[in-house]
């Protein structure tokens, strides 16, 4: 079993910045992907963003493409999540997930609100 803890939410104004950050416990070597989730208010909880963690490689939401980045600190076990030129319709909950190399019981974070302000 994979523990997964997301922290890095908060407030910023429409143009801004954040970085999330999951920190993964627990029985790392069985994760297949890290993956980024959110959820705004009365929607289901959407992809936005990917990394394998044999290959490194990465895949994102459109709606997310050439704004955020998703990347993994090897020795902390922690991926991270940069956003950038925030929108406000970037307000959501967010979610990391971790896509396990058997079986099809992910692991979910407990989930970081960001907001962003027009």
């Amino acid at each position: 079993q994979v523990q997964l803890v997301e922290s890095g939410g908060g407030l910023v104004q429409a143009g801004g910045s954040l970085r999330l950050s999951c920190a993964a416990s627990g029985l790392t070597s069985s994760i297949y992907t890290m993956n980024w989730f959110r959820q705004a208010p009365g929607r289901g909880r959407l992809f936005i963003a990917g990394f394998n963690w044999d290959t490194a490689n990465t895949n994102y939401a459109d709606s997310v493409k050439g704004r955020f980045t998703i990347s993994r600190d090897s020795a902390k076990n922690t991926v991270y999540l940069q956003m950038n030129d925030l929108k406000p319709e970037d307000t959501a909950v967010y979610y990391c997930a971790a896509r396990p190399l058997y079986g099809t019981i992910w692991s979910w974070g407990q989930g970081t609100q960001v907001t962003v302000s027009s």
